[in-house]
């Protein structure tokens, strides 16, 4: 298994000083932002591609440093209700394939995206119960009229151009935000393409067990994203988990993103660790840094501490001599 950073956290800084500084760190993996929320500060795929000694010069870039890259990311919502946002999205994610085909990568990292409630909404609609029964009618339009029809195409597309894996981040807000989500659009598109970047951060404030959850969904997990979060027992006991304060208001708020160690412990991070050997997970563990209580190198380097001890980095044993 290899230990990675999704080197967004550090777009203030050239590729070639982050790479370096990541190596010197012992990390052996960078995922790369390169559209959509994460932006592009380190890869800009529609530049890239008119360039082909721009690819190779990446490629030996991140290999000259001891490195591979993981996977590029390009979170979005290709299904926004707005055409044209919806369509910059789709832009960032099919430009983001052909760069990985290109590189010879077989994983993309984004969102499932979510609709409107209909045909002439505005914004996105986040269904998150049954009743009054016009949230069903949402969902019945959002999943069969709009999610499923676009991922089985973009499914396609992705394949057409050797990306095997469209890992989507189970993320609240978006329609994929679980492993019962992630499992239903798989199914609905083709079985295989749409799997899980599986980010523990956004499955503890849900209420879900991510060594559990990682059991669960076992092969179709493509990628990992390490990142923690500290769930507050008292303002969670004063207001429930959904929470809508602004991420800068820390105190009150009832859970925060925290730097690897910082919202559970040891042995909650080396039960995922092993869980994640006894589905056969043997990839990257790419670090996610979103803690607002340290500066991005301070937490970044306390989580790949952190994470070192956690981490088995030997192949699995092929025999044991005990039994």
């Amino acid at each position: 298994m290899r230990l990675g950073v999704l080197s967004v956290i550090l777009g203030n800084d050239p590729l070639d000083e982050t790479l370096k500084y990541l190596a010197n760190l012992g990390v052996t993996a960078v995922e790369l932002g390169c559209g959509g929320y994460p932006g592009k500060a380190h890869c800009n795929p529609a530049e890239l591609l008119k360039d082909g000694q721009k690819i190779k010069d990446l490629k030996k870039l991140v290999e000259d440093n001891g490195m591979i890259i993981s996977a590029l990311s390009t979170h979005g919502n290709p299904v926004h209700p707005n055409k044209e946002i919806a369509k910059n999205f789709n832009t960032d994610f099919e430009n983001a394939v052909l760069l990985a085909e290109k590189l010879g990568l077989e994983t993309v990292v984004t969102f499932s995206g979510c609709p409107g409630d209909s045909e002439g909404s505005k914004y996105p609609n986040w269904v998150t119960c049954p009743w009054p029964e016009d949230y069903l009618a949402i969902l019945e339009y959002q999943w069969n009229d709009v999610l499923i029809p676009y991922w089985k195409k973009t499914a396609e597309f992705a394949k057409n151009h050797g990306v095997k894996n469209i890992a989507l981040e189970m993320h609240p807000g978006f329609c994929v935000y679980n492993p019962d989500t992630l499992l239903k659009l798989r199914n609905a598109v083709d079985g295989k393409t749409i799997g899980a970047n599986f980010d523990p951060s956004h499955l503890f404030w849900q209420g879900i067990d991510p060594i559990k959850a990682i059991k669960n969904l076992g092969p179709t997990i493509q990628h990992f994203h390490a990142k923690d979060v500290k769930i507050d027992g008292y303002n969670t006991a004063a207001n429930g988990v959904l929470d809508t304060k602004h991420y800068t208001d820390e105190f009150s708020r009832s859970w925060i993103f925290r730097s690897v160690g910082y919202g559970h412990d040891m042995q909650t991070w080396r039960d995922m660790v092993s869980a994640l050997r006894l589905i056969n997970y043997d990839y990257v563990m790419s670090i996610e840094h979103e803690d607002s209580l340290m500066t991005p190198k301070e937490g970044l380097e306390k989580a790949i501490y952190f994470l070192k001890q956690a981490m088995v980095f030997e192949p699995k044993p092929t025999s044991i001599s005990w039994a």
